[in-house]
């Protein structure tokens, strides 16, 4: 840069980005994305193109990935820790392109900051934790020498030499300094050193994936695969009931459960009744958590309606529960009282939760989170 000072850099990369023409999105990325297995991709970029990539082939290219960011003095943490997360997440560890600060690392002297800041400021614990405790695969990041050694020790929050269960590897197509290797030969031999251009690892590594999700199919009998939620082995989670009115509204609701790393089993198509469905309503209802039926004036409107059916059955197997325990936890999106007619009287005794529109708020994410994470526990220990 020939002239002005380092700042002056930021405002021209926006632009630059807006106005490039891209030919979609690298075959690497989308092959990534392809394995669902991974649900937290830590990126060191500041574009949204993994993101994006993953939404391509996951959802149809709906929004639902979501992205998040460190930035010295105010950095997110994940919703849960990585084994709870329902919906994939992209997390910028170097910051990210935000069109109201500059928050994002683009120089030596921003990366310098970055990392002196990660010593000082409160770390997110959850993206922490959950780096700790898993095996992490380094995809075409160019750390140098020491950067990757720092890196390294800051995520397992332990001297390297004493050793961890989780495996790193490190894949990059260039040669990696000798020092690097020798120290990570030396101090940390669980780190293993993979040279191979990323994306043909990335296709060979999607290769394995598809060969074993193959394999599983042949053991694990999945119910009703056109529909999105917890496999027949599974138990927990929410049960989202509604009428077909109130179809954005629930699906704003489930996005925000979704975002709190909570399972929500959510009709997405419109096949109602015979047997085969029926089975599926009472299967998911015997095996879930907590019900969750979706009230509003259009859903009283009718008294004949599908979605009742599966509010009488979680009525039904309410009876079981003992008195006080949540197990039915009306939210109406509109004004509808309790009284409305054609509420059930089970509905009226349980504590409703208004959230306007579907709209999902802290206190009732929070509240649901806690109450699902007590529900496991007690699955666990029966």
């Amino acid at each position: 840069m020939v002239g002005g000072g380092p700042r002056e850099i930021y405002p021209r990369i926006r632009p630059i980005l807006n106005e490039a023409k891209f030919r979609g999105l690298p075959e690497a990325l989308l092959d990534l994305a392809r394995i669902e297995r991974f649900n937290l991709f830590i990126v060191l970029t500041f574009d949204s193109f993994l993101a994006k990539a993953i939404d391509q082939v996951r959802f149809d290219g709906e929004e639902r990935t979501q992205e998040l960011s460190y930035w010295p003095n105010r950095p997110d943490d994940l919703p849960c820790l990585v084994e709870e997360l329902r919906q994939p997440v992209v997390y910028h560890l170097l910051g990210k392109l935000s069109a109201q600060a500059n928050e994002y690392v683009v120089t030596d002297e921003d990366m310098l900051e970055f990392l002196q800041h990660m010593q000082q400021v409160e770390r997110p614990g959850n993206l922490i934790d959950s780096l700790r405790e898993n095996h992490l695969l380094f995809i075409g990041c160019s750390f140098s020498d020491w950067l990757a050694r720092f890196f390294i020790r800051i995520v397992r929050r332990r001297r390297l030499s004493l050793g961890h269960p989780a495996i790193e590897a490190l894949v990059n197509d260039v040669e990696h300094p000798e020092n690097l290797v020798a120290f990570l030969t030396h101090f940390s031999p669980g780190t293993k050193i993979v040279s191979c251009p990323p994306g043909q690892f990335v296709a060979l590594l999607l290769g394995r994936y598809r060969e074993h999700a193959s394999s599983r199919k042949t053991e694990k009998r999945v119910l009703e695969p056109r529909f999105r939620g917890m496999t027949e082995a599974e138990a927990g989670g929410v049960f989202l009931s509604y009428a077909n009115e109130d179809y954005a509204a629930a699906r704003r609701l489930r996005n925000s459960l979704d975002q709190n790393g909570i399972d929500v089993w959510f009709d997405e198509t419109e096949l109602k009744g015979g047997d085969d469905w029926d089975l599926v309503i009472r299967h998911r209802l015997r095996n879930c958590s907590y019900f969750l039926p979706v009230i509003s004036a259009s859903a009283m409107r009718d008294p004949e309606r599908y979605f009742l059916r599966e509010w009488n059955l979680a009525v039904e197997r309410s009876k079981g529960f003992r008195e006080g325990e949540p197990f039915i936890i009306p939210v109406v999106i509109d004004d509808t009282q309790p009284g409305a007619q054609g509420v059930p009287e089970r509905f009226r005794n349980s504590q409703w939760t208004h959230l306007p529109g579907g709209e999902g708020n802290q206190s009732f994410t929070s509240r649901m989170r806690e109450l699902v994470r007590n529900d496991q526990r007690k699955r666990k220990r029966s």
